[in-house]
């Protein structure tokens, strides 16, 4: 095989680097938890007192919100539209979410997004400068399935799978599935016919505050747009609306980052998913057809900016497990594939994060996988449905830390892997790659089963 010799090439470089398979994927944050919890801890470099501060804000984080009026009012105001009632409901023991069955009732920990396509209009321009996307008319950015007593739901989400089967150079078939998303029992009217449905699952929360601390200049200094050293690679950054410091910054969190920071995005899916008010979010989303006035509150600010801070505190301090089986000869040989395919162009291995306001995330060197810019993915994976300044076919780069806890967090042998869920495997994720990976996705269907097996088990060490 033409890896076999690229591979052997890369060994010399690969041993003068001693971090070239490091323990620590968090620095000085990492945990050495496992098991299904082990999304669940605070960074291990937290003083005492933040660690307290980590658990408040695990507490609103993982507790159910309520109606209101309630006698809990630090947690009420929940609806009227919305997906679920606490933030653990999609993040499953702070993982990945996943599709739901094809005749659930509720998706719970998967959201459909919905927008339509801009006509043009200045006033169109402007709203997406602000917001990244034109809303559904009747049913808002995000369907809701749920409802407090007394309103009505947006409609219920039903996935149908579609499978094919790749077969690879050595025989060997592999069933993908390709999901088709349907809203039934639509509660406000029909849907407008030009409507852009975006099915996303709730990724994983470990991490997040390091990546929030790598430096702008780190990662723009990654892009290359229009791919001018011809390597197939033109990742670029989204620029979004920061609704707290009213301008555009670039984007990071979020399947296309949407979002600027870690607030706005807790702020976003308190709004969205919960329909629960903040600062930067004064409205959840609710149309005039749905009237949400009419039900009650829990106040202009249902999220106070206390709560807030103990949320966002908690995200940002989540912590990254320790890898495992580093000293494998099948995971040092698979390091080794992953290179020589170019994985690491977009799944950049390391950073040291710059200052952060909080000591324990700043100046850590990390080893996350991600470049946090927009790829095109190709057809297959296409939502058609553009976001700020990512397109139909673009995503970010998801993080590729902790893919070896997957499923024991999970709790389950398939952990649902890209943006919608649809694969129940890693390489059923590979082989999905299109696009600007389209290139490294044909050098694994070209791969013997050793080397495909090498490839996983580095990708399972993470």
């Amino acid at each position: 095989m033409w890896l076999r010799l690229t591979t052997t090439l890369l060994c010399a470089s690969l041993a003068i680097n001693t971090q070239a398979n490091p323990l620590q994927s968090g620095g000085k944050t990492t945990t050495d938890k496992s098991g299904s919890n082990a999304f669940s801890m605070p960074a291990a470099n937290l003083s005492f007192d933040k660690r307290l501060d980590f658990s408040v804000g695990n507490s609103f984080f993982r507790n159910p919100w309520v109606t209101a009026p309630a006698t809990t009012d630090a947690r009420d105001g929940l609806g009227p539209l919305f997906n679920t009632n606490a933030c653990q409901g999609c993040h499953i023991r702070d993982g990945r979410g996943h599709p739901p069955h094809e005749l659930a009732d509720n998706a719970v920990s998967m959201l459909v997004r919905l927008s339509i396509p801009s006509d043009g209009s200045p006033e169109q321009q402007e709203w997406l400068r602000v917001h990244g996307v034109i809303n559904e008319p009747h049913y808002g950015g995000q369907l809701q399935d749920m409802a407090i007593p007394g309103a009505t739901p947006e409609g219920k989400v039903n996935i149908h799978y579609h499978t094919h089967n790749v077969t690879l150079n050595d025989g060997t078939q592999v069933e993908l599935r390709d999901p088709t998303v349907n809203i039934t029992q639509l509660g406000y009217g029909d849907l407008n016919p030009n409507t852009l449905l975006s099915a996303r699952i709730a990724p994983p929360m470990i991490g997040l505050g390091l990546l929030e601390a790598i430096s702008e200049t780190d990662l723009l200094a990654k892009e290359d747009p229009n791919d001018a050293n011809g390597n197939g690679i033109s990742g670029r950054a989204n620029r979004v609306w920061d609704n707290q410091a009213s301008t555009t910054v670039i984007g990071r969190f979020g399947w296309k980052a949407g979002q600027p920071s870690l607030r706005q995005q807790n702020a976003s899916a308190f709004a969205g998913d919960m329909g629960i008010t903040s600062a930067l979010f004064l409205a959840d989303d609710c149309t005039d057809i749905q009237a949400c006035d009419n039900y009650p509150n829990g106040g202009e600010l249902e999220v106070s900016e206390d709560i807030m801070d103990a949320v966002t505190f908690y995200s940002q301090h989540l912590a990254v497990p320790m890898r495992r089986g580093l000293n494998n000869p099948e995971v040092i040989a698979g390091e080794q594939l992953f290179l020589a395919l170019g994985c690491s162009r977009c799944h950049t291995p390391s950073y040291t994060t710059g200052t952060h306001n909080s000591p324990a995330l700043s100046q850590q060197k990390i080893y996350p996988y991600t470049d946090l810019l927009l790829h095109d993915m190709g057809e297959g994976l296409a939502d058609h449905r553009p976001e700020f300044l990512a397109n139909g076919q673009e995503w970010r780069t998801p993080p590729l830390w902790g893919l070896g806890y997957a499923a024991e967090v999970a709790g389950s042998e398939d952990a649902f892997y890209l943006h919608d869920g649809r694969a129940r495997t890693l390489l059923e994720a590979i082989l999905w790659h299109g696009g600007e990976a389209e290139a490294a996705k044909q050098s694994v269907i070209a791969m013997d089963s050793t080397e495909r097996a090498q490839l996983i088990a580095f990708l399972e060490s993470l």
